[in-house]
């Protein structure tokens, strides 16, 4: 390979002002991905920065929508045009976004290569560069440092977060790219949820003594949102009774979103995610509606509902044929048919797509305007980059509504979508931020698995779900009350106008909670109900009682006699077959304080 690289001509003008004072925050239309001809305000001014500093490293974190590709690619024209580098090697998350990347700058005039294969050369003088994955690049370092080496060179690195994905992986990007002439990196995300250092970030100490990643531009949602360059986002959060059989044998019954134990809410999230269940048909339900009263406005909108797995996105997508009576596109792997057909779904106006974990990152669909949040994930990162897929605005007006479970630490993420974050390399340990571990989602859905080769253990079984609409999210504040599924209530916030603008949204929402609660005023008191049988009661605080003091066994490493023995010490009262409901309830009370402590 030769010490410099020919690169072709690049067609038509590609030097231009970057003043930014003489554009406006967002054109009316948004361009297709990578082909503007103008450029938003933020890009022209993250421009002018650049060229003013003429930095080695650059890291740009916009807000997913905002038009990342787009800046990038006219870096990378600017700088070929002014012959500071010679090549160009973009590295993507995967293989879909590889391809994305290699149409964006063909519609810009570079010619990228999407099939290079570590095996071969450069590409000769057909093209200006290549698009690799960052697993590519883990699997043969020395090779793609040597095609950095041969001339000057500009990597991209999209969403580099995911540098820091394995050790291994970092290593490579940082052998790889080191001799680079110009890095590029690029986010749209809260970064990592680990302390896994990514490459080429600088980390700067704050007060605390934690070392925080530090942005060269950053451009957040809360600003593209004042721009007009992304959508707003309403989050409709649905609770229900959830009812499951641990892997002890015990049945659990508790309401998602309640205040419980951090195991206790995983294994309600899971149970309300089980397609057999009555949640997640109730959701899918209302999601439709939301979905067919935003096509009156805007004809192609489509949703997209995010699965955990590839079985429950098959359930998922038999139970929307069930429920609308079309056939959804399903997305199960990153391979060349999955690509294919979100693609399809892109250009297509069919009203529903199932997607496993894939689509949640860098994939372009901007005609998806509604969700279903169906997956167990519940990291900053990932919840960004999921919601990421809804906020590309292609005019103005246009909304995004998210439904997802009533569960705390998604709601959190849902009311805090503006507050942008920093990577941090160390733990804060004096503070919590309140989410739920992955880790315990991840046990619960590993659990039918190893109960395998326990036989005489239970296998865990959701047993029971019920859906309710709970309350509207949006801007951070809260909308609405409990109420139904199919009621007037719900009716109310999922049959908001497809086309509105940030303040409009928030007035109806005002509005429609006003009307709930006049609604709920005007209604003559309800009949006081039945009251159950002594015996059904009974039997509820035992089986709940029992359930409570498996988990605090299970904690302990107790026996069950022990906590049983302990709760009549501290509590009083005879025996859990011979106690009355107020001593059981004292109990319960008493179990649920301890796991909260």
């Amino acid at each position: 390979m030769s010490s410099q690289v020919n690169t072709p001509p690049l067609p038509g003008p590609t030097v231009g002002t970057f003043a930014a004072e003489h554009l406006s925050p967002s054109y009316p239309e948004r361009a297709a991905r990578g082909t503007a001809s103008k450029l938003r305000a933020w890009q022209a001014e993250a421009l002018d920065l650049y060229f003013e500093k003429q930095p080695r490293d650059f890291l740009a974190a916009a807000t997913p929508g905002a038009g990342k590709t787009t800046f990038a690619l006219r870096l990378a024209t600017e700088l070929i045009a002014r012959r500071e580098i010679d090549q160009l090697i973009v590295v993507a998350p995967t293989e879909h976004l590889k391809k994305q990347w290699a149409d964006a700058a063909h519609r810009v005039g570079i010619r990228l290569n999407p099939e290079f294969k570590n095996n071969e050369g450069f590409g000769g003088r057909r093209y200006h560069g290549v698009a690799i994955t960052y697993a590519q690049v883990a699997m043969k370092p020395t090779h793609h440092r040597t095609m950095v080496e041969s001339a000057r060179t500009l990597v991209i690195l999209d969403e580099i977060h995911h540098g820091g994905d394995a050790l291994s992986w970092g290593d490579a990007i940082r052998e790889s790219f080191e001799p680079a002439t110009r890095r590029l990196s690029l986010t749209g995300t809260p970064f990592r949820s680990d302390t896994a250092p990514i490459p080429f970030v600088t980390y700067v100490r704050n007060e605390k003594g934690i070392r925080l990643s530090q942005t060269d531009y950053n451009y957040g949602y809360g600003h593209a949102l004042a721009d007009g360059v992304v959508r707003p986002v309403i989050f409709m959060a649905y609770a229900g009774k959830m009812r499951w059989r641990t892997k002890m044998g015990e049945e659990m019954e508790a309401r998602l979103g309640q205040g419980d134990t951090k195991d206790v809410t995983s294994q309600a999230w899971r149970t309300a995610l089980d397609p057999h269940g009555e949640w997640m048909p109730a959701v899918l339900k209302a999601a439709d509606l939301r979905l067919t009263e935003v096509r009156h406005t805007i004809p192609d909108a489509g949703g997209l509902v995010i699965a955990t797995d590839q079985t429950t996105a098959r359930a998922y997508a038999e139970l929307i044929l069930q429920i609308t009576g079309t056939v959804a596109t399903v997305v199960l792997s990153d391979e060349k048919e999955a690509s294919d057909r979100i693609e399809t779904f892109a250009k297509s106006e069919t009203r529903w797509m199932v997607a496993v974990r894939m689509v949640s990152e860098g994939v372009d669909v901007p005609r998806l305007s509604v969700g279903v949040y169906a997956t167990s994930a519940s990291t900053p990162l990932y919840f960004a980059q999921a919601i990421g897929r809804f906020v590309r605005a292609r005019r103005r007006g246009e909304t995004a509504s998210i439904f997802l479970p009533s569960v705390p630490s998604l709601l959190a993420l849902a009311s805090n979508l503006e507050h942008e974050r920093d990577h941090a390399l160390d733990r804060d340990t004096s503070e919590d931020d309140g989410l739920l571990d992955d880790g315990l989602l991840d046990e619960a859905n590993r659990s039918e698995k190893a109960s395998e080769t326990l036989p005489d253990e239970f296998v865990w079984q959701a047993l029971e779900s019920e859906a309710n609409f709970d309350r509207v999210f949006y801007e951070g504040n809260e909308f609405g009350f409990a109420a139904e599924t199919g009621s007037d209530e719900e009716l109310d916030f999922i049959g908001l106008p497809g086309i509105l603008e940030p303040e409009q949204v928030r007035e109806l929402l005002q509005q429609r909670q006003a009307r709930q609660s006049k609604r709920s005023a005007s209604r003559p008191p309800s009949e006081t109900p039945e009251p159950q049988a002594l015996y059904r009661t009974l039997k509820e605080q035992r089986t709940l009682l029992n359930s409570l003091v498996g988990i605090r066994a299970k904690m302990g490493g107790e026996p069950h006699g022990i906590v049983h023995a302990e709760l009549r010490r501290v509590c009083g009262g005879p025996a859990v077959g011979q106690a009355s409901v107020t001593q059981l309830q004292a109990r319960i009370d008493y179990l649920r304080r301890g796991m909260r402590s």
